[in-house]
């Protein structure tokens, strides 16, 4: 039997692109014949039957726009076998039969829960900017994140430039350090540290003294906010301490890198995906994410998306260490 009606929902942290992929949702369910109901607030709305019928107007002007029209949130309550009842019930009272998930590990995490206990076909897209699942080459939001990463960075390099400083700057990265490295890589940082590598802060402080003793006189260190020796506070607080001469100066660019229009490359990407979700569902296939790979679509289980992440490459940060010298 086919689906006739399908909810979408953005879950979890905001990331540029969600309403690029809301508008393809949208559209390619109505080109289709289905009727898409927009669900506000993520599991929340779910629970709580926040669910409006979408027109295809109701995205028109959207694809430039950062954040997503549909708010996201948390909701422990839907982790509950009492909160997946009442979100249940919500789906079927609104006639509700798949859905479209946007959004990061947590979103698929909770939907992987929802789905043991309910059987409603689903296709999840990879909403987050840390670029942390496994399935895709790229995450909705990564792209136009580490853009924003790098136009701070490089603004940073200017005045670290005139004053002689050494900054320390934080970017996103919880768990994954996909953000650091590669905003690191193109503002010629000269370290980075990521939670899937352990620090040596000797290894950083001996490097440091090196630029010093050859007259070196801007540094700048990305460390991601993941990273396990404690974060750029704690990172720029032992360089003090071994160099009190040194003028260090610490910046967390924050919830900067969330917001902001997307890229073109996180348009295309969200429209993309958010298409061929929305094919997916009315093609049989469910409980799974959209992804590219290899410039080609293909779809995960949701199981095995959240199993990990993609490592990062040693090389990459070998890389970092020959072109800082």
């Amino acid at each position: 039997m086919s689906i006739r009606n399908i909810g979408i929902l953005t879950s979890g942290g905001d990331s540029p692109g969600m309403n690029a992929a809301i508008r393809a949702v949208v559209r390619t369910g109505v080109f289709l014949g289905m009727d898409v109901f927009g669900i506000r607030r993520g599991y929340q709305g779910m629970i709580e039957g926040d669910i409006f019928k979408m027109k295809t107007t109701d995205v028109s002007n959207i694809i430039q726009r950062g954040g997503t029209i549909l708010k996201t949130a948390r909701s422990k309550e839907f982790m509950t076998d009492e909160g997946m009842a009442k979100a249940y019930d919500q789906l079927q009272i609104h006639g509700i039969e798949g859905l479209i998930l946007i959004g990061g590990d947590g979103t698929f995490r909770g939907a992987n829960k929802f789905f043991e206990k309910y059987t409603i076909p689903a296709v999840g897209l990879p909403g987050t900017i840390d670029k942390d699942l496994s399935g895709t080459d790229f995450t909705i939001g990564f792209d136009t994140a580490v853009n924003t990463a790098v136009e701070a960075i490089d603004k940073i390099r200017d005045t670290a430039e005139a004053h002689d400083r050494l900054f320390v700057v934080e970017v996103m990265g919880r768990d994954a350090g996909y953000i650091a490295l590669n905003s690191g890589i193109a503002c010629g940082a000269e370290d980075i540290l990521i939670p899937e590598m352990v620090t040596d802060i000797n290894d950083v402080l001996c490097r440091i003294d090196m630029d010093e003793r050859r007259k070196k006189t801007v540094h700048i260190l990305v460390v991601a906010e993941g990273d396990d020796y404690g974060g750029s506070k704690k990172v720029a607080e032992t360089i003090m301490a071994r160099f009190p001469k040194l003028d260090v100066r610490n910046c967390v660019l924050g919830h900067i890198q969330r917001g902001g229009a997307p890229s073109y490359a996180d348009r295309v990407l969200a429209s993309r995906l958010g298409h061929a979700a929305v094919t997916a569902l009315n093609n049989g296939t469910t409980q799974v994410m959209a992804g590219i790979i290899n410039g080609e679509v293909v779809y995960t289980p949701f199981s095995n998306v959240i199993k990990g992440t993609t490592p990062v490459s040693p090389d990459m940060l070998e890389m970092i260490r020959v072109l800082s010298v």
